[in-house]
């Protein structure tokens, strides 16, 4: 274990220390499917980038001291217990060093992917599509020192999250559907280990109660109308293209209200489905909506490798006031 632990000590400059960056980026990249290390390491190539590494997971397990690139790329599908361990240690760079890291899973393993990596603001994506891992490789350059995506205001931010969805949806398009043989286990339509939106009968347990969020402020809506709510709004999409009403922000919000309320701890792999959009766009909207304060990342006290979402005390006073508006009693979608 302290040979790995010292595999990860390197470069321990704080970002304000480090130069800015004249020369080209350089990348590094794990993956064990050769498919998925080949076409990466094309894609850093056709931008320019500088090739470092683009090795099998096992090198990041296997305890040599590895000098990183400023954009890590770690594809773990599958998770166990020696690489989560890695993971978490890798984890710790960027909140050091101020490089970016990406780090591509599965609906199973994701759990145990967004619990472990909480300290390099990293971007998880889940079995993600050539356009996606395109865009997070794009967002990664643009955050390095030399770009100017850490100059732009929240709402500049929270317009480019939106501006990438669209991107993303016209690529999906563009893409079509790749074929079974194509896909891994969880991707397939008819796998029920699939991360994906939801049915009308996505309802939790019944509850009639309210909660009061501070003092004399209004209470939270009960549960079962702010249920009824999200069982209108994803009806929708048996008449409608999904696409057309996304809304993942409120989805989340929503959810996160009911399950407050209900006394229930929520997953990131529940509230991406909650949110009814393809997992990595769920995830990029909880970390946006994590750094304005609306929502929380608390531990699990009984695992310390799994983390919760729940709403912020701000976001939670916000819902409160907002249905007490409404008289708590008008289910609108």
């Amino acid at each position: 274990m302290a040979q790995v632990v010292e595999a990860f000590r390197f470069d321990d400059a704080a970002p304000a220390e480090r130069p800015s960056r004249s020369a080209a980026a350089s990348i590094s990249i794990f993956a064990s499917r050769d498919a998925v290390r080949s076409s990466l390491s094309d894609h850093a190539l056709e931008l320019g980038l500088v090739l470092r590494q683009a090795e099998p997971l096992a090198r990041l397990t296997g305890g040599d001291a590895l000098v990183l690139g400023d954009i890590v790329i770690v594809d773990v599908p599958i998770m166990d217990a020696e690489l989560l361990a890695s993971l978490a240690r890798l984890d710790m760079r960027p909140a050091r060093s101020g490089c970016e890291m990406i780090v591509s899973t599965s609906g199973d393993a994701l759990d145990s992917v967004f619990g472990c990596v909480d300290q390099s603001s990293a971007q998880i994506l889940v079995s993600p599509s050539e356009s996606e891992r395109a865009l997070a490789l794009g967002s990664a350059l643009a955050r390095l020192p030399v770009g100017t995506v850490n100059e732009l205001t929240g709402e500049d931010r929270m317009a480019l999250v939106r501006l990438t969805e669209q991107v993303q949806m016209l690529a999906r398009k563009m893409e079509g559907f790749a074929s079974h043989e194509e896909l891994l286990p969880g991707e397939r339509e008819d796998d029920t280990r699939a991360v994906r939106s939801p049915g009308l009968s996505y309802m939790a347990p019944p509850s009639q109660k309210a909660v009061s969020v501070s003092g004399g402020a209004p209470s939270l809506p009960s549960p079962v109308l702010v249920r009824e709510i999200l069982r209108q709004r994803q009806l929708r999409a048996q008449f409608f293209e999904g696409d057309l009403f996304a809304d993942p922000a409120w989805d989340i919000l929503l959810d996160l209200t009911a399950a407050k309320v209900e006394g229930q701890q929520v997953s990131v792999s529940s509230l991406c489905i909650a949110a009814c959009v393809p997992p990595t766009t769920a995830l990029r909207w909880i970390g946006q909506m994590t750094e304005a304060g609306l929502l929380d990342r608390v531990r699990d006290p009984q695992d310390r490798r799994r983390a919760f979402i729940e709403l912020s005390d701000k976001a939670a006073d916000a819902m409160a006031a907002y249905f007490h508006r409404l008289d708590n009693g008008a289910a609108v979608v």
